[in-house]
Order: structure tokens, then C-alpha cells, then sequence
């Protein structure tokens, strides 16, 4: 997009404020379950049993993001995901959408779901909150698998920095960032058949609901990661960075830079893939995260056969 100093102020003399909202939102699904935290309505899904696994789906996004995956996971784990605070069905409040923010909200809901501890499985921005729902309290967190991460301040688009401009980031939200979601969508994928009418149709619904562009210009007004990723090398938790490789979004570069920032990692590369390998590398990265999540073989005792 391409907007001169005089189409700026013009957006800017032409938009009101974008407003937030609480409270249940039209259309929402049928028996879906909430938690109230720390004063927020959260969207939740609690099912299987077994060992942990904490889902965080990524910006402009919602828990479906892993139906290709919770269901497997549910075989052998118990797996809790949510829509954070600001998307999919859940609470968009006026407030901080930081990824410090959102962990701490995550951490209230595993503790409202009695889990003290688990694994964290997160994609894109998703992986923010992740990592700093870890650096947070990393006791309660076993391991990490992270989706295409979006964790570094030299990823952030011009498009965001600008957006952090009062004035200039609402005119860009209400006049520009629900349009052409075809055209977004279309970069997220390597393979555009799956970039559908129906899954453009879906995004651009969702982006409609209340409240909801007023959340994401939060949450981008919220990426300052210089902080955080300052800290990224002081993990220890065990890691699996899962990237597609041909992903537009965030670029394989990233994913090979946070491989050696985080100290107990390893890399795994999906070739015809973009951003979302759950997806269009469904069978092969749902594998190799459920071969990481296994629980670690016990060591045998002394004298044991």
C-alpha cells in the first residue's frame, strides 16, 4: 500500500476513533465455553487427557487455526487452546495487548483449568506470547513448539511502524486492513488452492466483528519486541521451530536466527510450504510434534535390566 503525507491526513481528518467491545458477539458458535480472567472473556476448548498442551494460535486468528492438529494431539494429551483476548470469539477490551499482556492470560487460564504445567504450541505472533508466557514463569512451561514464528522487531512490516503513529494507525485499520483479504491470505500460502472463497469469506467476517479492528491495532501497537527477544537465549526449555520454507510472511531467515537464540532448539524445514505448514504440511509437521511432545523415556535405576 502506498499512501503519500497528504492521504494520510486525509484518512486521518475522515476516521473516528475504532471502538472496543465486551461481551458475548453476534454469530458466535452454539455451547462454546468461556472463562472470565483477570476481567476477560476467553473462548476455550479443554479436551483429551494426558500430559498438557497449551495451543496459541497467531494474529487475526482464532483456536481453528489448529483443527488439523487438535485432534491428534487429544489422543495422547490433554489439549486446552483458546482464542486470545482481542480475536476469535473472545473479549476485545480497551487495554494492553502486549505478548507479556496476553501470557499473562494465558497463564490465568491454564491455572483456572487446574494445569500447572504444560507444553506450548503456538504460530506466528502466537509465538510472542509463548516465548514470553516462558521467560514469564518457565517452570510451568515443559516444552515449546513454535510455528513460523513472529518474534523480532526487524520483522515488523512499515505498515505496523506506521501504525504506531496516533492517528495514522487508526485511518490505516478502519480505511485499509479489512480490505483485500484475499490478496494477505494469498502471501500466507505457497500453494494458493487453498486459499479459498470460503476461507477469504471467513476472514473477512471476522475481521468485521465488533471490536475487533480497534483489538488488532492494539496488538500491533503492542509488537515491541526489542525487550523480549533481548531474552530469548536465556530458554532453556526444550524447542521445535517448525517453518515452511517458502513462508512469506515470516521468512526462513527469522527461524534459522531464533534456532540459535534459543539454546535447546532444533529447526525442522517443510519445502512447498508457506505460513501455515499445519496446514499445507498437515501430516508431516503434525508427526514431528507429536514425536517431540512424547514425554522423555525415564531413566533406568541402578541395577535395573
Amino acid at each position: 500500500m502506498k499512501l503519500g503525507v497528504a492521504g494520510i491526513a486525509c484518512c486521518i481528518a475522515t476516521t473516528g476513533c475504532l471502538s472496543f467491545h465486551r461481551g458475548p458477539l453476534p454469530g458466535a458458535p452454539p455451547n462454546a465455553s468461556y472463562a472470565d480472567v483477570d476481567g476477560v472473556r476467553l473462548r476455550y476448548h479443554d479436551k483429551g487427557e494426558g500430559p498438557a498442551v497449551v495451543l496459541i494460535h497467531g494474529f487475526a486468528s482464532s483456536l481453528e487455526t489448529w483443527d488439523t492438529v487438535a485432534p491428534k494431539l487429544e489422543k495422547t494429551h490433554r489439549v486446552l487452546s483458546l482464542d486470545l483476548k482481542g480475536f476469535g470469539w473472545s473479549d476485545r477490551p480497551e487495554g494492553d495487548y502486549s505478548p507479556a499482556a496476553q501470557a499473562k492470560l494465558v497463564l490465568g487460564l491454564m491455572k483456572q483449568r487446574g494445569i500447572e504445567r504444560a507444553s506450548l504450541v503456538a504460530h506466528s505472533w502466537g509465538s510472542s506470547v509463548a516465548l514470553a508466557t516462558t521467560l514469564t514463569e518457565p517452570a510451568r512451561v515443559d516444552k515449546l513448539a513454535l510455528y513460523d514464528a513472529w518474534v523480532y522487531e526487524d520483522q515488523l512490516p512499515t505498515f505496523f511502524l506506521w501504525a504506531r503513529t496516533p492517528g495514522v494507525g487508526e485511518a490505516l485499520f478502519s480505511l485499509w486492513y479489512a480490505e483485500r483479504g484475499d490478496e494477505r491470505m494469498a502471501h500466507a500460502f505457497f500453494d494458493k488452492r487453498f486459499v479459498t472463497e470460503a476461507l477469504v469469506e471467513a476472514v473477512d467476517a471476522a475481521m468485521d466483528r465488533p471490536g475487533t479492528k480497534a483489538a488488532a491495532l492494539a496488538a500491533t501497537r503492542g509488537q515491541h519486541f526489542l525487550g523480549l527477544e533481548a531474552r530469548y537465549k536465556t530458554v532453556r526449555n526444550p524447542a521445535l521451530l517448525l517453518w515452511g520454507r517458502d513462508d512469506e510472511v515470516t521468512l526462513l531467515g527469522a527461524g534459522e536466527r531464533l534456532s540459535k537464540d534459543l539454546p535447546n532448539s532444533k529447526l525442522v524445514v517443510y519445502p512447498q510450504c508457506g505460513h501455515f505448514p499445519m496446514i499445507e504440511a498437515a501430516a508431516a509437521s503434525t508427526r514431528d510434534l507429536q514425536a517431540f511432545l512424547e514425554p522423555e523415556p525415564a531413566p533406568n535405576k541402578p541395577g535395573a535390566p
